[in-house]
Order: structure tokens, then sequence, then C-alpha cells
């Protein structure tokens, strides 16, 4: 809706209108004072003034009219490309941009209602191309992570036909595609976790509860991970006592604590703290593992990303991990960092507050 008129606005009208007129009466004198000098005619004074207040509002009147004709065509052709934007738009073409300068003309400040319409359309088509560009991008990399599996079950599974293989092959082989069908299974659980959560099917139910115990019952549930690489697991742990979603909370500290896991060598450690400052519960999890590159800390977070380290089967992933965790971390008003050099392990820090507001 067009909201009200400024007092500014209102001034500026009425100069131009009292100065349009003025104008127009002046002109009105010297023309109808050279149309007395050529017929030799001097009307009575009060007449005099009559002639020149009519004919200076019919010259104001002719004013506006042409005026008007003009205006009238450009917002013509503004609502015409504004329209075909409009249509161009909705057929997926994403890349227009209008050019405010008609609702610029019409007053230069971002109040203009045509301006702000202008402004949201061209906003609303850059942000429809961002969103464009990230759906093909998550169908490429979704696209990447099903067809590798597949293309590895479909190779040893027509290696699987030749009779001639010895048994040990074969169970190299089978195990091999048992691991691709995992790895296709968790992909699939993350997809619909990732689909949930940025739906409003899947609301935050919190509770109080002790954070700590969560975090001891995780650790001690993963153990047969983090024992079978003989790494060492140290954990110093505060009481503290949050306001969240339990079961939502739990994957978050599963994912951080099987990425350590995974990343970090045989023989090295992982750190797990939780303490309580002011409002927040503060938990870290580190590593002694290869660290990430500067240039993927940025991206970290992101769905798909992996970086170039873990691109390979024995530290296989989806890349999906971390972004469900930020996803949970930030439905609970909380937050989500890494630290990390290469050679010199990572640490997650997850900032969580005590009270849901």
């Amino acid at each position: 809706m067009r909201g009200k008129p400024s007092f500014s606005h209102i001034v500026w009208n009425l100069i131009f209108i009292f100065g349009g007129l003025l104008l127009c009466w002046v002109a009105a004198y010297y023309l109808m004072g050279s149309v007395y000098v050529w017929i030799k005619w001097e009307p009575h004074e009060l007449l005099s003034f009559l002639i020149y207040a009519v004919l200076g509002f019919i010259i104001f009147g002719i004013c506006i009219f042409i005026v008007g004709l003009f205006i009238k065509r450009k917002e013509h052709q503004f609502w015409a490309e504004l329209i075909e934007a409009l249509r161009r738009i909705s057929q997926g073409d994403f890349l227009i941009r209008i050019d405010p300068g008609f609702g610029d003309r019409r007053g230069r400040h971002r109040e203009n209602p045509l301006f702000q319409l202008v402004d949201s359309i061209n906003d609303m088509a850059a942000n429809l191309k961002e969103m464009e560009e990230l759906r093909q991008e998550f169908i490429s990399n979704v696209s990447h992570e099903i067809g590798s599996p597949l293309t590895s079950i479909s190779g040893f599974a027509k290696a699987l036909k030749d009779d001639h293989l010895d048994r040990e092959q074969r169970n190299r082989y089978l195990t091999i595609i048992e691991t691709e069908c995992v790895r296709l299974s968790k992909l699939s659980d993350n997809l619909l976790k990732l689909a949930i959560l940025d739906s409003d099917r899947n609301p935050v139910h919190p509770a109080s509860y002790r954070l700590d115990k969560q975090l001891v019952s995780l650790i001690l549930a993963c153990e047969p991970q983090w024992e079978g690489k003989q790494i060492e697991m140290e954990a110093d742990l505060k009481e503290v006592e949050v306001v969240a979603d339990e079961d939502m909370m739990s994957q978050v500290w599963i994912n951080l604590i099987h990425n350590s896991i995974k990343f970090t060598p045989e023989g090295g450690t992982i750190r797990i703290s939780l303490a309580r400052t002011h409002d927040q519960a503060i938990v870290r999890v580190a590593d002694t593992g290869p660290g990430i590159a500067e240039q993927d800390l940025l991206r970290i977070f992101e769905r798909f990303y992996k970086a170039d380290k873990s691109r390979n089967r024995t530290a296989s992933g989806s890349g999906l991990g971390l972004s469900i965790a930020c996803k949970i971390t930030e439905m609970h008003s909380g937050s989500i960092t890494v630290s990390s050099k290469p050679g010199e392990g990572a640490e997650f820090t997850v900032s969580l507050p005590l009270q849901r507001s």
C-alpha cells in the first residue's frame, strides 16, 4: 500500500504547482500584452486581470496535459518492462535486472513505492538465481555421491559372475559391495534428515537434561571405534544442565565424535570438554588428525563439501554430517565453529544456550 506523503513531499508539490502557475501567468501577461499592442486595444484593468488569470490557467492546463502524455508513455513503458521481467522470472530466467531509472526520476529516494517495487523484484531475482545455483550444485553432488558407489557395486557384481574367482577374491568383492551399500544407506538417511530439518515437520522439543551425562553415554557408545584405532580418549566434562531437544543434540555429538575418530590416526588423541560460560554451555571436540586447510575452513559446514584429504575410501563420507550438526545447533539458537591448521588437528566448538529463548 502507498504510504502517507511526508510533509516535505507536500511542500515541494505545492511549490511546483504555484511556481508553474506563476510562470504561466507571467507568460499570459506578456502574450496578451503583445496581442493588445497588435490589435491596438487596452481593456479595463479588471477585465485584463481576468483575461490574464484565465489564460494562465489554460496555459498551465496545456503544459500539464503535455507533461502527462510524456509521463504516461514512460509509465506504460515501465510497466511493460516490469511485466516482461516477471514473465521471464516465472519461466526460470533469473538473470533479469530491471533498471530503476523510472522510479528514480519520480523521486530520488528509497521511499518511492515504484523504486521499492523494482528493488524488491531485483532482489527476488537475485535470490532465486542463488537458490537455483544451490539446487543445481545439490543435484550434481547427490548424483556424484550416488553414482560412485553404484558404479562400484555394478562393477564388482559383474566380476562375481566369473566362475574362476577364488573364495578370497569373491569375499573381498562382496565386502566392497556391502560397504558401498552401507554408504548409500547412510547417504539416504542423511538426506532424509536434512529434508526434515529444513521443513516444519521436525519441530524442536526442548526439555531440561544433563548434557555431561549425555556426552558420557555417547563416548562410551563409540568405544569400539576409538578403541579399535587405539585412540586415547580424554574427557573433561563439568556438570551442566541445558534445555534442548536431547535426541536432536545427540546427533550433533555423534557426528562430531565420529568425525574425530575417522580422521584421528591410530594412537592419536581425542579431547572432549564441557564447560559453562555465563548462560552458554561450551562443548569442544579436539583431535590430533591431519587438520584442515585454511581454504576448507570457510566451507567445512556446507552440504556435500569435503576437504581433499577426506576423499578416499578409508575416510569415506557424504559430507553431510557437519551440515546436519550445524543445522541442529542453529535450530537451538546455538553456534558451531572450527579452528584448525594442517598437521595440527582440528577443534570443533559448540556454544549452546542453557535456556531456550
